[in-house]
């Protein structure tokens, strides 16, 4: 199994590699703090541009949580495909940036 996380301490911690290591999971090299590398953000992006977009906002965590599970079911299978089909543009971005910003990182901010 190889997971792929974006290298936030939390991710990089000693405990954290000593879990996944003993369970054999090897971990994708990914450079740090490169959100426009990671279609899951744009995913967030876009629930949090719907959930924002409705008539009424929610409350608390329980009304949240309902929203963010009524627009996932809203999101089509063709928007993910298009988030993951997105990757080799992604990392072309990323190359021809030197690693710096993209318009793919501009997009979530």
């Amino acid at each position: 199994m190889t997971f792929q996380h974006d290298n936030a301490t939390s991710h990089t911690a000693h405990s954290v590699c000593d879990f996944l290591q003993d369970r054999n999971v090897s971990v994708l090299p990914w450079p740090a703090k490169s959100p426009d590398l990671n279609p899951i953000e744009h995913a967030w992006d876009l629930f949090d541009r719907r959930v924002r977009a409705g008539a009424i906002p929610p409350r608390n965590v329980r009304e949240l949580a309902g929203a963010l599970v009524e627009e996932w079911g809203n999101i089509s299978q063709q928007e993910l495909a298009n988030l993951v089909q997105s990757m080799r543009r992604r990392c072309t971005a990323v190359l021809n940036a030197a690693g710096g910003h993209t318009r793919y990182w501009l997009l979530l901010f």
